[in-house]
């Protein structure tokens, strides 16, 4: 069987100003690098600071393949709407260059409906765009002529063609995907129906990985990322005294958004949110019981949303890399 790859992911969150946020994720992912990750995931947030803290993400890839050798470096997500497809195709070519082929892109359609408007966008045009955008990146990629037969890409990047991922929630996204021979992106966590607030994650993503099995063409092989929550500590109390702030914030915020939650815990939060939080044995244990993890190509754990210090990141990093990746991979 072939090895599962090992990713960390970060959507820049760190509670200081921009600047510092850059520099601490940069360490992060050095770190990560260091402790033999293989990948390394940022997100794209537009407005929100409390979402996301990165606009661009290929600027910040740009800098950090700078700062590392041998890490790929990967986009969870771009969100393809509110891009100009050109330009991403050509941002993408220069920074897998710079950063000797080591960029992985992934794309998604987007979900914040105030981020559209600035950009002259709603969210119901998102489908169509996104469709539009990502054909046109694919085809410059593969060097079609681009509105004038002299007009191609420069500099030219084939290889890019079969690095994109396609993040969804959805069965029908996962087809789409599988069609057209991309990766398949699984977020960290999915709402519930409204009748089955206790449906395992895995149970709503089996399905979806289903779908994508089934119409991915002959001889493609699949690329299936499941992106979760692991904070790992040195003890199961100190992670979940590290943990409870934000998990606590991140419930108030669910509620203020209509959404519904049983129990007013940490405990309660965890199972809710899908995080896997503990001493590495609590956290191992935590993960064994979802089943989508065996059928993945590569994992990546973030720490969002328990906020943890700089610090705890890093040693959660430590951790996984050491006492919980050896029993998934």
């Amino acid at each position: 069987m072939t090895r599962k790859r090992l990713g960390f992911f970060t959507r820049l969150l760190d509670d200081v100003p921009a600047k510092e946020r850059y520099r601490l994720a940069t360490e992060q992912i050095r770190h990560a690098e260091r402790y033999g990750f293989d990948t390394a995931w940022i997100a794209q947030h537009h407005f929100h600071e409390r979402e996301g803290g990165l606009p661009s993400p290929l600027v910040f890839l740009a800098h950090i393949a700078a700062y590392t050798t041998r890490i790929r470096l990967g986009t969870a997500i771009i969100t393809l709407p509110l891009e100009n497809p050109l330009r991403v195709a050509e941002d993408t070519a220069v920074l897998d260059l710079l950063s000797d082929g080591r960029l992985e892109v992934g794309f998604g359609s987007g979900g914040t409906p105030t981020s559209f408007l600035p950009f002259g966008l709603t969210i119901n045009e998102r489908a169509a765009t996104f469709a539009d955008h990502l054909h046109l990146i694919n085809s410059a990629w593969r060097g079609d002529s681009l509105a004038h037969p002299d007009n191609h890409l420069y500099p030219p990047a084939p290889g890019l063609t079969e690095r994109v991922w396609i993040a969804t929630f959805s069965v029908e996204g996962a087809v789409r995907a599988a069609r057209q021979g991309h990766g398949l992106m699984l977020s960290r966590t999915q709402p519930r129906p409204a009748d089955n607030l206790a449906l395992p994650l895995d149970a709503i993503q089996n399905p979806i990985i289903d779908a994508y099995l089934d119409a991915l063409p002959s001889g493609i092989a699949p690329r299936i990322l499941a992106s979760r929550t692991a904070f790992v500590a040195d003890s199961d109390a100190y992670a979940l005294k590290v943990a409870e702030p934000g998990l606590t914030r991140q419930a108030q915020q669910h509620q203020a958004a209509g959404h519904a939650l049983t129990g007013d815990t940490v405990t309660d939060y965890i199972r809710q949110f899908d995080a896997h939080i503990g001493a590495p044995q609590t956290v191992l244990a935590s993960l064994a019981q979802d089943s989508v993890l065996t059928r993945a190509t590569d994992i990546s754990f973030q720490v969002h949303s328990v906020e943890p210090s700089h610090q705890d990141t890093l040693r959660s990093i430590e951790l996984i890399a050491e006492q919980i990746a050896p029993h998934l991979l």
